[in-house]
């Protein structure tokens, strides 16, 4: 089965313009896949100084539809949920560690952690995706 390049995945995740629109880098990874990074700023805060909760589920949903286009899946969120235990206050530097927790025919299931460059969990994910098909066929 073929598999998406480096290239690919990063330009999927471009074709979200929303992430561009919150500002939010795709960054590449010595895997071969990608990682969404954010430096929060009043762009994406809310009225407190910190990172809007749906920036970060923005970043968590796209980050695991990703990982599962890695194994040349296109998904479709089907439920998310999402905790957060920590403030990401403006100025701090965040990123995404989406990772498959069952790879079905027709449904994933996928959780996100994100996390600052020590490894402190700000935010973590779990989603159910339908599969809707391939991005390369055979």
């Amino acid at each position: 089965m073929p598999k998406p390049t480096q290239e690919q995945i990063i330009e999927f995740y471009h074709a979200n313009t929303v992430i561009d629109y919150l500002a939010v880098e795709v960054v590449p990874t010595p895997d071969g896949e990608a990682r969404l990074e954010l430096c929060a700023d009043a762009r994406q805060a809310n009225l407190y100084s910190m990172a809007h909760g749906g920036v970060l589920t923005t970043m968590a949903d796209t980050a695991m539809g990703a990982k599962c286009l890695a194994l040349n899946k296109r998904v479709v969120t089907i439920s998310l949920s999402m905790n957060f235990l920590h403030p990401v206050m403006t100025g701090t530097r965040i990123f995404t560690e989406a990772t498959i927790l069952h790879n079905g025919r027709k449904t994933m299931v996928c959780e996100c952690r994100i996390v600052d460059a020590d490894g402190k969990l700000y935010a973590k994910a779990n989603a159910t995706f339908f599969v809707t098909g391939k991005l390369l066929e055979d």
